[in-house]
């Protein structure tokens, strides 16, 4: 079993000691499916990437924006985003901690 808030607080606390502000850890792989913690500091950034076939970002803790040309969301604690089919970028608006979901395809390679 995996405990999300001690993993939270593991990875938030690595986010504020790390020079690029970011902390991650890959706790679930079954096959195509991922599941990753991600921890942010206010202001930090994953720059702009490939989204994968399937994916959805739940916040633990904290407010985050995600950008694309078309989608601008900015979930907060509790919520679950699921992600659109185009490329984007995740942004801290304070110190967060989100669980990324991800299906991977077989065929086209692994896109988280």
């Amino acid at each position: 079993m995996i405990d999300l808030t001690a993993l939270a607080d593991q990875h938030l606390e690595g986010a504020r000691t790390d020079p690029h502000g970011r902390s991650a850890e890959l706790v679930a792989h079954d096959g195509e499916l991922r599941q990753t913690v991600i921890a942010l500091v206010a202001g930090s950034r994953l720059g702009e990437h490939n989204s994968p076939p399937g994916a959805t970002l739940q916040v633990l803790r904290g407010r985050v924006r995600v950008e694309s040309d078309d989608v601008q969301a900015e979930p907060a604690a509790g919520e679950l985003w699921v992600l659109t089919h185009e490329r984007h970028s995740v942004v801290a608006l304070e110190d967060s901690v989100f669980l990324l979901t991800t299906v991977t395809n077989v065929d086209r390679g692994t896109y988280a």
